[in-house]
């Protein structure tokens, strides 16, 4: 008897462990069991968001996209779509205060919402005033809505380097750049540098805002910085803001705007400059040439180089066609000869500003093509406009001497960073700073 005992001990010993790991299996199974029927319903389904266009959802509608064409007013666009002319008056009047239906002009882009029934059923009207700004006219119930929205902007900060090898604007195009950034240039340094005498390898690095919409872009934002290299020579321009306005001031802190503007064209050529004794073309004689023509197609804008009054405004058939004459202090006068027509508004005892239009350039009076014939009188005598040194305007103030020493030596380094191509790479880069403004019903 005392024999079986170990063997009956060990017996239930097998018998206990093989027991746990049969039990432990089941469960085991039976989790597994579990995981699987639990219902599809407990697990959430991520829906994509709704594609949006004008802060509507794109797949609701069947949407055309077109222009208006030349004429084209509101109710010609409408009525062909089916809407009532009892509808579109109703809309218009809704508009005041919002959108005069008067402004919608050709070219401009509109996108009409249609229906998935069988008629298309006209549900909104959107038109595009501008890249940002649109306008919707809901037709879908009785209230003929019109509200104003606008697309959400992305600003990229930038820096560029570009060189001249025939003008500003084609080293924009030749270097990729937004050609805007030649207007935007040459109106910073309007004082300090003469655009139409920059030379072959003048060069310029910049840092600047450019805005996108769409992913197209809309046009400049802020230029932070620039550095311009003329006939050797660096000019440099920090945008900063003091007492609320900001403007453009060199390293030293002075301003660079002046009293006069370099020039009143913004884009041109030289044709002819200041002389006394030029070949006169047409009454083919040699006589003095006391001012500079600037050479540009009928109808380009001239702008008064600083503040004034207008003394003079006439024509002479023989001589300088349609011209003004603007007083702007005891010492100064200038005259604008050869103009196709006067601005609005511009006749004697009238104050212009520096910048402002006062006319287009013609071939009126003697000339044999279209040009501006720009003369400076200094204390009644006829001087080389070229050569008139104006006196600059306020520059930073004492007290803001400390920010602007740290907000200039900040984007100076910015500016040095920005490599020459032949110094270094040929490889430009563009800073990946981007932020957006919000946009309305997107």
């Amino acid at each position: 008897m005392k024999k079986w005992i170990p063997g009956i001990i060990l017996a239930v010993l097998i018998i206990v462990v093989v027991g746990f790991f049969i039990i432990r299996k089941n469960t085991k199974s039976g989790q597994g069991d579990l995981s699987v029927t639990q219902p599809i319903d407990s697990v959430a389904k991520v829906l994509p968001p709704p594609v949006l266009k004008f802060g509507l959802p794109v797949d609701s509608f069947v949407i055309e996209n077109k222009k208006v064409r030349r004429n084209q007013n509101l109710s010609d666009i409408l009525v062909r779509y089916g809407v009532s002319y009892q509808a579109i008056d109703q809309l218009a009047r809704n508009a005041k205060g919002v959108f005069d239906v008067r402004r919608i002009k050709a070219g401009s882009a509109y996108s009409m919402f249609l229906a998935h029934d069988s008629l298309h059923t006209p549900r909104y009207f959107i038109y595009e005033d501008s890249p940002v700004d649109y306008y919707t006219f809901d037709l879908s119930g009785d209230s003929l809505r019109v509200k104003a929205g606008q697309k959400p902007v992305i600003t990229k900060r930038k820096v560029a380097f570009g060189q001249i090898n025939s003008s500003l604007w084609n080293a924009m195009t030749d270097n990729n750049l937004n050609p805007i950034l030649a207007i935007d240039l040459s109106e910073i340094y309007a004082w300090t540098i003469d655009f139409f005498g920059v030379q072959r390898g003048d060069w310029f690095q910049i840092i600047y805002d450019e805005n996108y919409v769409d992913g197209k872009s809309i046009g400049i934002g802020t230029i932070y910085a620039a550095r311009f290299n003329n006939m050797g020579d660096d000019y440099y321009a920090f945008n900063f803001d003091q007492d609320g306005r900001a403007d453009y001031f060199d390293e030293d802190g002075k301003s660079l705007r002046k009293a006069f503007l370099k020039a009143p064209l913004k884009y041109s050529r030289i044709s002819s400059r200041f002389t006394n004794s030029r070949y006169h073309p047409i009454l083919r004689i040699r006589r003095p040439h006391h001012g500079v023509d600037y050479a540009a197609p009928t109808g380009t804008p001239v702008h008064s180089i600083g503040d004034g009054v207008i003394t003079r405004r006439g024509y002479q058939a023989r001589g300088g066609g349609n011209y003004l004459y603007i007083k702007h202090n005891s010492v100064y006068t200038t005259s604008y000869m050869h103009l196709s027509r006067f601005a609005k508004g511009m006749h004697p005892g009238v104050r212009v500003k520096q910048g402002q239009l006062i006319g287009y350039v013609g071939m009126t009076g003697l000339a044999t093509g279209p040009h501006l014939d720009f003369r400076v009188y200094k204390n009644g005598t006829a001087v080389d406009p070229l050569k008139v040194k104006a006196p600059p305007v306020e520059p930073v103030k004492k007290e803001n001497m400390v920010r602007f020493e740290e907000h200039r030596d900040s984007l100076m380094n910015e500016l040095m960073t920005i490599p020459i191509p032949g110094n270094e790479t040929d490889q430009i880069p563009v800073a990946d700073v981007i932020h957006s403004t919000p946009a309305d019903n997107q």
